[in-house]
C-alpha cells in the first residue's frame, strides 16, 4: 500500500480540482465522531480529573480508529480488487492534503485587495481565519493571509505529507484526526480546558517536526524565489519561540523573514482583543504584494514536500 504512484496521482488530483465544498469529506465523518464522543463521555458536574480521563479517552480512541479502520479498509480492497485499492487510496490522500484549496482562498483575498473591494476581501478572509475580519485595513488583511498560509501550509500540506512518508495513508488520516481534534475541542477555554487538554498536547506532537521542516522549506523557497533567504532563517531562528504555539511560529518567523514583513499584533476574536508578540518587529507592515508573496512560496514549499515525499517512498513501487 501507499505507493509512489498513489502520492504522484493523488498530489497531482489535488493541484487540478482542490476540495470541492459538495463532494463528502472524511474530515466532516472524523467531526461528526468526535461530537457523537463528547456527548457520551461528558456529563455535567464531572470532575477536571474524570474530564481530562473522558477527553484522553477520546482523543486516543478516534485517532486510533481513523488508523485502524483507514488501513484495513485499505486491505480489505485492495485483496479484492487491486485497481480499485489504488482509486481508494488515491482519493483518501487527496483528501489528506490542501494546497489547491488554500492557494485559491487565500488568492481571492488577495485578488479583492488588489481590486480595492475591501468589503469582498474581509468577507473572503472570513473563510480561512478565526479572528473577526470586519472592521480590518489592507494590512491588517494582508498580515492575516499571509500567517494563515504560513501556518496552514505546515498543518495541510506538509504535516499530511510528512506522515504519508513515514507510515502512508493510514498514518496521514490519523494525522487529519488529530488535527481535527485540535480543532474542535483543543481550546484553553472554560468549556475545553481540561477536555481537550490530551488532544492539543497530542497536535502540538504531532506538529513538532513539520513545523519546521516548512520553515526550512520556507527559507529554501526564498532562496529559489530570490527573496530574502538570509533574513527568513535569522526571524525563523530569533523569533519562531516568541509565538504562544510550539509550532505556529515555526513557518510564521520564516515567513516575516522571507518577506521582509512584520506580523503579529492585535486581533480580535467575537469582542475580544488578544495581542500577540510582533514577529519580524525590524519590518516594515505587509502589504498586498507580500501577501501574494507569501502565497507563492508556499506553492514552492508544498512542491519540495511533494519531491521529498516521492524520494522518501522511492522503495514502495
Amino acid at each position: 500500500m501507499s505507493s509512489r504512484s498513489v502520492f504522484a496521482a493523488a498530489y497531482l488530483f489535488d493541484w487540478i480540482t482542490g476540495d470541492p465544498e459538495w463532494l463528502p469529506h472524511p474530515v466532516r465523518l472524523i467531526g461528526k465522531g468526535i461530537e457523537e464522543g463528547e456527548r457520551l463521555l461528558r456529563r455535567p458536574g464531572q470532575t477536571p480529573a474524570v474530564e481530562l480521563a473522558a477527553g484522553g479517552a477520546l482523543t486516543l480512541g478516534m485517532v486510533a480508529a481513523v488508523y485502524l479502520g483507514t488501513a484495513t479498509t485499505l486491505a480489505w480492497i485492495y485483496k479484492r480488487d487491486r485497481r480499485l485499492g489504488f482509486i481508494a487510496e488515491t482519493l483518501l490522500a487527496w483528501t489528506c492534503l490542501a494546497s489547491r484549496s488554500l492557494h485559491d482562498e487565500a488568492s481571492a483575498v488577495v485578488a479583492a485587495l488588489e481590486r480595492g473591494d475591501l468589503l469582498l476581501a474581509r468577507q473572503r478572509l472570513a473563510r480561512i481565519v478565526g479572528r473577526n475580519t470586519q472592521a480590518l485595513d489592507e494590512q491588517e488583511i494582508s498580515r492575516a493571509v499571509i500567517e494563515t498560509v504560513a501556518e496552514s501550509c505546515s498543518d495541510g500540506v506538509i504535516a499530511p505529507l510528512f506522515y504519508m512518508a513515514i507510515g502512508g495513508v493510514p498514518l496521514a488520516m490519523a494525522y487529519k484526526a488529530i488535527n481535527t481534534l485540535d480543532s474542535m475541542i483543543g481550546h484553553a477555554d472554560e468549556r475545553y480546558f481540561y477536555f481537550g487538554k490530551v488532544a492539543a498536547r497530542l497536535d502540538d506532537v504531532a506538529n513538532l517536526l513539520p513545523s519546521r521542516l516548512t520553515a526550512m522549506g520556507i527559507v529554501a523557497a526564498a532562496a529559489a524565489k530570490d527573496e530574502s533567504a538570509a533574513d527568513a532563517f535569522e526571524t525563523w531562528r530569533h523569533d519562531a519561540m516568541k509565538h504562544k504555539s510550539p509550532n505556529a511560529g515555526q513557518p510564521e518567523s520564516a515567513m516575516a523573514g522571507a518577506l521582509q514583513a512584520r506580523l503579529g499584533g492585535e486581533n480580535f476574536y467575537g469582542e475580544e482583543a488578544v495581542l500577540t508578540p510582533l514577529i519580524g518587529e525590524r519590518f516594515s507592515k505587509p502589504t498586498a504584494q507580500n501577501a501574494r508573496q507569501a502565497i507563492r512560496i508556499v506553492a514552492i514549499v508544498s512542491l519540495f514536500g511533494a519531491m521529498t515525499t516521492l524520494l522518501l517512498r522511492r522503495g514502495h513501487r
